[in-house]
C-alpha cells in the first residue's frame, strides 16, 4: 500500500462504486464480494484482519457490509477514505431508489400502474416471510434460544412491545441464561450467544409485525427532514440483524406511530428496495 493519497482515494471510489452497482443479494453477498476484492485480488488486508473487522461489525448496530466498506476505506486511506468508501458504496442504491421513488410519486396513482402495485404486495410479503424464516433458523440454534424466541414472541403479541423493548428483552434473557449457565464457556461463545439473543428478539418482533399487519388507509402527514432524520438515526442506533428486520421498525414507526406512510406505501417501498 505505497500509492499516494489521491491514488488510494481513487481506487476506493472505483472499487466501492462498482460493488455498489453490482451488489445484489444482501449483506452476505456484499461481504463475500468485498473479501474477494480487498483480500484475494488487491491484498489490502489479510484474511485474519478481514475476519476481525467482520466480527467487530457484528457487535454494533447497522448494515454490516456498509460498515465493512467504511472501515476498509479508513484503513486504506484514513478519514477521507472512510467517507469516500461509504459514499461510493451507497450512492448507486441512492440514485436507483431515488429514481424509482420519483416515478412512484409521479405516476403511482395512475390506473395503469395500480394493478402492478396491487400485485406486488403479496409478493413482497412472501419474500420477507421467506427471509425471516431463514433468519429464524440461523438465530434459533439451541433450546435456550428457542425459549427466548418464544418468550419474546409471546410478550410482543400480548403487550404490543415496540422494537427496542423486544431487543432489550431478548438481550436481557440471554444475559440471565448465560449467568446461570455453564461457567466454563468461552467468552467468545458467550458473546455469540448474547448477539444471537438480540437477533432473536428482533426477528420475532419482525415476524409478529408481519403476522398482524393489515392494509390501512391514512393520509400522509407533512414531515420535516429533521423529523425523518431523527427517526432513522434512532432506528440505525438499535438495529441488529439483517435488513429485513428493518421492516418491523418501519412498520411500527412510519405506519403505526407517526402515520407518515400507509401500509401499501410501505410495501411498495420495500418492493422498490428489492
Amino acid at each position: 500500500m505505497t500509492n499516494s493519497a489521491p491514488s488510494r482515494l481513487g481506487e476506493l471510489a472505483n472499487l466501492f462504486f462498482k460493488l455498489g452497482v453490482i451488489g445484489f443479494g444482501g449483506p452476505v453477498a456484499h461481504i463475500a464480494m468485498i473479501e474477494d476484492e480487498v483480500v484475494k485480488r488487491r491484498q489490502w488486508l489479510t484474511r485474519e484482519h478481514f475476519l476481525d473487522l467482520l466480527g467487530a461489525t457484528n457487535l454494533i448496530p447497522g448494515p454490516n457490509s456498509t460498515e465493512m466498506a467504511i472501515h476498509i476505506g479508513y484503513i486504506y486511506a484514513g478519514w477521507l477514505g472512510l467517507i469516500v468508501s461509504g459514499v461510493c458504496f451507497v450512492l448507486p442504491a441512492v440514485l436507483i431508489t431515488g429514481g424509482f421513488a420519483w416515478v412512484y410519486v409521479a405516476y403511482g396513482t395512475l390506473p395503469q400502474i395500480a394493478p402492478l402495485l396491487y400485485g406486488i404486495k403479496p409478493a413482497v410479503l412472501a419474500i420477507i416471510i421467506n427471509a425471516l424464516w431463514g433468519l429464524a433458523k440461523k438465530a434459533v440454534k439451541t433450546r435456550q434460544l428457542l425459549v427466548i424466541a418464544l418468550a419474546v414472541a409471546l410478550l410482543t403479541l400480548l403487550l404490543k412491545l415496540n422494537e427496542v423493548i423486544a431487543l432489550l428483552i431478548g438481550g436481557l434473557l440471554g444475559m440471565i441464561w448465560l449467568h446461570s449457565g455453564d461457567k466454563h464457556e468461552k467468552p467468545g461463545d458467550k458473546a455469540n450467544f448474547l448477539i444471537a439473543s438480540l437477533s432473536t428478539g428482533a426477528t420475532l418482533k419482525a415476524s409478529a409485525v408481519l403476522a398482524t399487519s393489515v392494509a390501512t388507509a391514512s393520509t400522509v402527514a407533512n414531515v420535516s427532514l429533521w423529523q425523518l432524520g431523527w427517526f432513522f438515526l434512532k432506528v440505525g442506533s438499535v438495529l441488529f440483524g439483517g435488513g429485513y428486520l428493518l421492516v418491523a421498525f418501519l412498520q411500527g414507526g412510519l405506519v403505526q406511530e407517526y402515520g407518515w406512510l400507509t401500509q401499501q406505501q410501505l410495501l411498495d417501498a420495500i418492493a422498490i428496495g428489492q
